[in-house]
């Protein structure tokens, strides 16, 4: 008998319309590798909604993204439940999606990581931060959401003149120019390295990830074996230092002035899109779209 697997997706963070998308592609391709999929657009009364389906689902393929997918919260409230789940547990979802709590991990593995502080408006206006060129980035978002590069005092200057976006506080991380790398790890192993070309954009931003051809995917990234070797380890002890579980991708910026490395974060549940990255890393091992989302299922489990 074919696994009966719930797709949750959508829900009501920044990230819901990347969450649709990557909802959409998944129930495709679970459905021609033959399972029986139930599809749940998530609401806040989430609890009722997997109870209600009966018999209850053998697993739930988590695609959801951003604050309550991706967090940790989701993942509790299955394993209460007892239902087997894709990605990432609890303790990884959550400290990965804090950035300041895994820039914390990563420094006590190794992993080489930009300068970084915890500020406010006030600390930026008053010159208690970090000079330009730094990046400004939420606490608990992903997919960009809310992310802002400062190059330039007079940059500066423009962005505390308008709205403060940010809340009580921003983690304030020095600008790393030179290329963005990024790897997939499928339980465990680090998968192809892919360089980011972002064209016109100035970072890998929210149009540059979901606007077809706001990107362009070079696999595998072309630089020299040793960084490449230096990358993965990298990849691989972010993934084992937050004790993540099936599928990750870990981010990097490279400075080729400087031979320097340092680790952006930890994705525990990457995009599923067509314009993601994960499926292009997968498709370089032969594995399609539907292989590899098939595979989440088969490694799913309430002990993450």
């Amino acid at each position: 008998m074919n696994k009966h697997v719930a797709v949750i997706y959508g829900g009501w963070s920044a990230e819901r319309d990347v969450s649709l998308s990557s909802g959409r592609e998944v129930i495709k391709a679970l459905r021609e590798k033959g399972y029986e999929v139930t599809a749940i657009d998530a609401t806040r009364d989430l609890p009722a909604q997997l109870a209600s389906l009966t018999p209850k689902p053998d697993v739930v393929f988590n695609a959801l993204h951003g604050r309550w997918g991706e967090d940790g919260v989701v993942q509790g409230l299955l394993e209460i439940l007892g239902i087997p789940y894709t990605h990432s547990g609890v303790r990884a979802s959550a400290i990965a999606m804090d950035k300041m709590a895994a820039k914390a991990m990563f420094a006590e593995y190794d992993i080489p990581c930009a300068r970084h502080v915890w500020v406010s408006r006030d600390d930026i206006a008053n010159g208690h931060a970090l000079p330009p060129p730094y990046v400004l980035k939420p606490n608990n978002e992903g997919s960009s959401v809310g992310v802002e590069i400062i190059l330039t005092a007079e940059e500066e200057q423009n962005m505390l003149a308008r709205d403060w976006v940010h809340g009580d506080g921003v983690m304030q991380e020095e600008y790393i120019p030179g290329r963005e790398m990024t790897i997939g790890i499928r339980d465990g192993k680090a998968m192809e390295i892919i360089e980011i070309m972002t064209g016109n954009h100035a970072f890998y931003d929210y149009q540059s990830k979901y606007v077809a051809g706001g990107s362009e995917h070079i696999i595998p990234a072309n630089i020299p074996e040793p960084l490449s070797i230096r990358l993965k380890q990298f990849a691989e002890q972010a993934y084992r230092a937050l004790g993540c579980k099936g599928v990750a991708r870990a981010d990097f910026r490279y400075d080729p002035l400087h031979d320097r490395v340092v680790i952006l974060e930890m994705n525990t549940q990457p995009g599923l899109t067509p314009t993601s990255l994960v499926p292009d890393a997968a498709r370089h091992e032969g594995m399609s779209f539907a292989d590899i989302v098939a595979w989440m299922v088969e490694d799913a489990s309430c002990e993450r």
